[in-house]
């Protein structure tokens, strides 16, 4: 960690909200946390400027940014938001000595060994293997997946960079069958992101509403879990139940693949607000274990739902610039 390097400027940008924040020192707290709707402005560019304006913070050492979408190369275009720009060339515009852009979920995976007891609500499982894999999948504006892999000769965990999001959606009974090939007729693809995001709670309330022959009045995620919550609405009602039945059964999965006996980790802006004790009444666990032979390998591991007030993500942002 070299003092040249600072003060940073650090980002957490998802498809909705962007996230800024100020680290001035090594060791010292990140502080001036603003978050901004993306949909005001009109590049990533000026909504950097107008927190640095807003803030009266100088031109930053570095400037760190995880953001919701695949990177490959220089050029970045957002999966679920318009904005779009080079690296190098927002580099030169802020006029940092360093820009590093990251995913926004390999971010927030490296801030999960230094998330405190206070900022996890644990659903089922044991205690973690020190060491073993970790997951993370989070139900946002899209759905963010990565993890932490042990590197070899114990050098710690590498975080992993990918779009795990975007895989198959696997249904587990005939009414998930019946769901997700509406979801296949509409968009030709049923990814996991179709039913475990913001928009993927309505593309599943509608779904239901189609197979019912009911009236599709809500059209918000916010509609739909506040009248799942409330129980004013039959469809909105099994398009929670459904969501996170669906979604234990893809945190599984994820947990299977990557062997994470060091715990699974749900982020993302969703599930907190429904709160541990709706999650843990819910179908998440037992889909999560409804693994066949491998229910005692489920069993055992834990998973965790953030819910931490300041998004992780941003000290995540600050270590990716000493690790990566």
């Amino acid at each position: 960690m070299s003092e040249s390097s600072y003060p940073r400027l650090l980002g957490d940008v998802g498809g909705t909200n962007a996230r800024f924040a100020w680290q001035a020192a090594p060791g010292q707290l990140i502080e001036s946390v603003c978050t901004y709707p993306c949909k005001d402005y009109v590049s990533l560019l000026a909504a950097l400027q107008h927190y640095l304006k807003e803030q009266g913070k100088p031109v930053p050492h570095s400037c760190s940014i995880g953001i919701a979408t695949p990177l490959v190369g220089d050029e970045v275009k957002m999966t679920n938001h318009h904005w779009s720009f080079s690296i190098s060339a927002l580099e030169r515009a802020l006029g940092v000595k360093r820009l590093l852009v990251i995913n926004d979920f390999t971010a927030l995976a490296l801030s999960l060994p230094s998330l405190p007891a206070e900022d996890l609500v644990q659903v089922g499982g044991g205690a973690p293997k020190a060491g073993a894999p970790v997951a993370l999948l989070g139900p946002g504006t899209g759905l963010g997946v990565s993890g932490l892999l042990p590197a070899p000769r114990g050098g710690g965990l590498v975080p992993i960079m990918g779009e795990g999001g975007h895989v198959t959606l696997s249904p587990t009974n005939d009414r998930e069958e019946a769901v997700t090939r509406a979801l296949r007729d509409r968009f030709g693809h049923a990814s996991a992101e179709r039913a475990l995001s913001g928009p993927g709670l309505v593309n599943l309330y509608q779904a239901l509403c189609g197979l019912d022959g009911a009236n599709a009045s809500l059209s918000t995620a916010a509609e739909v879990s506040d009248s799942a919550i409330g129980g004013s609405n039959t469809q909105a009602v099994e398009s929670l139940a459904l969501f996170l039945s669906m979604l234990g059964t893809v945190a599984g999965n994820l947990a299977l693949s990557l062997g994470a006996l060091g715990g699974v980790y749900v982020g993302g802006g969703i599930l907190p607000r429904l709160g541990g004790d709706r999650i843990a009444r819910s179908g998440f666990r037992a889909a999560f274990e409804q693994k066949g032979r491998y229910r005692d390998y489920m069993a055992a591991i834990p998973v965790y739902v953030i819910v931490a007030k300041q998004s992780p993500a941003l000290a995540g942002a600050s270590r990716a610039l000493d690790e990566l």
